[in-house]
């Protein structure tokens, strides 16, 4: 288990029980106490825990976990996932993605794509409009994409810009496709996810495109998070991984959504 897998481990059973105790997480993580001590001290520095004596409280600061330590959640799931999603994509499209580790092996998996470097027209085959700095980052260098940015505030977590100025920008363009990654999504509920700044700003970009996909592993489904994003009416396909159960998927097959498994 590497560093950031131990400190994404350490945060989740803390958001838990709200509180850790060396000796035991050291069991559960199947490593020295003096390693727990060491993996305390360091999320200290950065302030996402509060040390105790023989152990760590959850922060008074929002409980959300920055997009760095979820990397290592389902990594080969949502790379298959976003491979998928990229093959949905027709060349020329205008694509929205918002920010999340899925919709990121989604620009990844576009970017690589070598159909999309075939398309001479202004040696740009695709259009990229995302709220996700590290997306943008990511797609920039790529010659065959032109990369557009909503604008507004940036949110440290999820690296992703909210607020009236993402709205503005968003409100003057169409998209063909909107990738969205969520929180979760629940046959009832929608889509939804932790945050109602983002929330927002996903809600834009659901409604300003032709078709929307949900690139979400199976962890996601059939729950609920606190602020809604859409509806399933404006979900046209749900992209997630082989270890959905049947009637999940049924669930979102009779809600009108296609499923497809990677």
């Amino acid at each position: 288990m590497s560093r950031y897998e131990r400190w994404n481990a350490l945060l989740e059973l803390l958001a838990e029980h709200g509180k850790l105790d060396v000796e035991e997480a050291a069991g559960a993580l199947d490593v020295s106490a003096a390693t727990i001590r060491r993996d305390l001290d360091q999320l200290a520095r950065q302030q996402m825990v509060t040390r105790t004596r023989g152990g760590a409280v959850a922060h008074s600061v929002s409980y959300d976990l920055p997009l760095r330590y979820k990397t290592a959640r389902n990594a080969d799931a949502k790379q298959r996932i976003g491979a998928l999603v990229a093959g949905l994509i027709a060349p020329g499209e205008v694509v929205g993605l918002n920010g999340g580790t899925t919709t990121t092996e989604v620009a990844r998996a576009l970017a690589v794509r070598p159909d999309l470097a075939e398309h001479p027209e202004n040696g740009q085959s695709l259009t990229v409009v995302t709220n996700a700095l590290n997306i943008a980052n990511e797609l920039t260098v790529r010659p065959q994409v032109k990369i557009v940015v909503t604008g507004g505030v940036a949110r440290p977590q999820s690296y992703e810009l909210i607020g009236p100025l993402a709205a503005q920008v968003l409100g003057e363009l169409t998209l063909d496709t909107t990738v969205l990654g969520v929180d979760a999504i629940d046959a009832g509920h929608g889509a939804t996810a932790h945050h109602e700044g983002e929330a927002a700003v996903n809600r834009l970009l659901a409604e300003r495109a032709r078709r929307v996909v949900v690139a979400a592993d199976s962890s996601k489904l059939g729950n609920r998070a606190f602020a809604r994003i859409c509806g399933l009416d404006r979900v046209d396909t749900l992209v997630t991984d082989d270890q959905v159960t049947e009637e999940l998927a049924a669930a979102f097959a009779d809600a009108g959504v296609a499923v497809l498994k990677a």
